[in-house]
């Protein structure tokens, strides 16, 4: 059973949650890349680095869980107004970015915990479970190296059609991801007062 807030729009729920992760992978993406190069010795800086990277991935993780929860019980806005081919490769980038936001985190965890190292979620040790495995920890860190330059892709081509559909065609896409204050009229689907000749408030009107 779909519950709603709008037709047009997102739940502010849901909203909050788009914004809380888009933000998080601002610094987390350049951080994962960044904290390679920092040098092996001293051990600190580069301990600190990787221990903050992996605690933002597992809140990235927590946080999806609580998206696709919400999701499941949120029936999204219809798509405005496009060709078939954009609005089918809107919905295969959007589930695209939702795999990606759980392989990453659950490849990363998953290597670190095969790695012999403990895994502490901002200073809390998580008890180590995985088994030592050099070739398995491999295979995770390419995976985990690989999905990030497929995910930077997919955020790109979902920041692109965004900002297309909002300067170029002008439709409300954009909108259904904002909070309502501040939305145009044409954004919502209803037209200017004064566009239709109605009295403006500010005028005199009796509505004044």
């Amino acid at each position: 059973m779909y519950a709603s807030e709008s037709a047009s729009r997102y739940t502010i729920t849901a909203i909050v949650l788009h914004w809380i992760v888009a933000l998080i992978l601002v610094v987390q993406i350049p951080l994962g890349w960044w904290m390679q190069e920092i040098a092996k010795e001293p051990i600190g800086p580069r301990a600190d680095a990787f221990n903050l990277h992996k605690s933002i991935g597992l809140t990235v993780l927590l946080l999806m869980v609580v998206r696709l929860a919400w999701r499941s019980t949120h029936r999204p806005p219809p798509l405005p107004p496009m060709p078939s081919w954009q609005a089918m490769a809107a919905r295969s980038n959007h589930w695209l970015l939702y795999l990606l936001l759980f392989v990453q985190p659950l490849t990363g965890y998953l290597g670190s915990a095969v790695s012999g190292y403990p895994v502490r979620y901002f200073g809390l040790v998580i008890p180590s479970w995985g088994v030592k495995s050099v070739p398995l920890k491999d295979f995770l860190s390419v995976a985990h190296l690989a999905t990030s330059w497929v995910l930077v892709a997919a955020i790109a081509l979902h920041v692109a059609a965004a900002l297309k559909h909002h300067y170029a065609d002008h439709d409300r896409l954009l909108w259904r991801m904002a909070r309502r204050r501040g939305e145009p009229a044409s954004a919502r689907g209803e037209s200017d007062p004064i566009d239709k000749g109605s009295p403006n408030p500010r005028r005199g009107s009796p509505a004044a």
